[in-house]
């Protein structure tokens, strides 16, 4: 596929480019290379070739999922503003809450 002038400055006023007049031949030729090139990568045949993730064929290690808060509910509610509410009251580090002063009105 080939590009003319007109269709640079087309192309250029769509794209909100302001591209000077004596730059558009040579963008021309440019942009045809560009499309040149790309309809030859759309000879290959790619229909067996699987998506490539990753260059390297190394899986990352995985980490168990499971759900943990660090036993720290305590520390972490320590200085909670007006005081921390605990889901057990006599395990405090069986997790909990604290409330915030309203922001918006």
């Amino acid at each position: 596929m080939s590009l003319d002038k007109d269709t640079v400055a087309r192309i250029a006023r769509l794209a909100r480019l302001k591209v000077p007049e004596e730059e558009l031949v040579p963008l021309a030729g440019e942009l045809s290379g560009i499309l040149a090139w790309i309809e030859q990568l759309n000879e290959v045949d790619t229909r067996d070739i699987e998506p490539l993730a990753s260059v390297s064929d190394v899986t990352l290690p995985m980490r168990a999922d499971k759900v943990t808060d660090g036993g720290i509910a305590e520390r972490v509610l320590a200085n909670a503003p007006g005081g921390a509410v605990y889901l057990d009251p006599h395990d405090r580090n069986a997790g909990g809450f604290f409330t915030v002063p309203k922001v918006v009105e």
